[in-house]
């Protein structure tokens, strides 16, 4: 497996992958897919500021690992967001670890003091894999989501970096 910084030529294969999600599943509550050029459009503003790495294994995108704004006002700068999401043909091979190793070795650089997860609930290995790096939940919000005619808990994970 090859961890690196994320490419302008990486997102056609991000789109894709982010549109299994979108469309299959109850992870990310987007309801209409995107595509490379939107999500490169939206890397290129924030870039210098919020720290994104891909994963690849034989050639192919195995998945990815970022940072984005938690809120837009100036007193949340210190704090990100984060996700993680994995091609299903690389689940239970060590890519989410291994993306999450290497983005919050970039997050410790003092960019941020802290970092927020919101899992979709239930989802066991998310909730693992965010615990065993560190992070602590702190709140569920319950039926905030309605995706497949369903409302779904988004429970919060926090790491503090300082």
């Amino acid at each position: 497996m090859h961890i690196r910084p994320v490419h302008a030529d990486d997102f056609d294969a991000i789109a894709a992958l982010t549109n299994v999600y979108i469309l299959q599943t109850t992870i990310h509550f987007g309801a209409e897919p995107v595509s490379g050029a939107e999500l490169g459009a939206e890397w290129e503003k924030s870039r210098e500021r919020h720290p994104f790495v891909v994963a690849h294994i034989d050639g192919q995108l195995a998945g990815f690992a970022k940072t984005t704004t938690f809120r837009t006002r100036a007193a949340y700068a210190r704090t990100a967001e984060v996700g993680v999401y994995v091609h299903p043909d690389f689940h239970r091979r060590g890519v989410a670890r291994g993306l999450y190793g290497a983005l919050l070795e970039v997050c410790r650089d003092g960019r941020f003091e802290v970092l927020v997860a919101g899992i979709a609930l239930p989802n066991a290995a998310s909730v693992a894999l965010h615990e065993a790096f560190g992070f602590f939940p702190v709140g569920v919000f319950h039926r905030i989501g309605f995706k497949f005619g369903s409302y779904h808990d988004v429970g919060f994970w926090e790491l503090r970096l300082a």
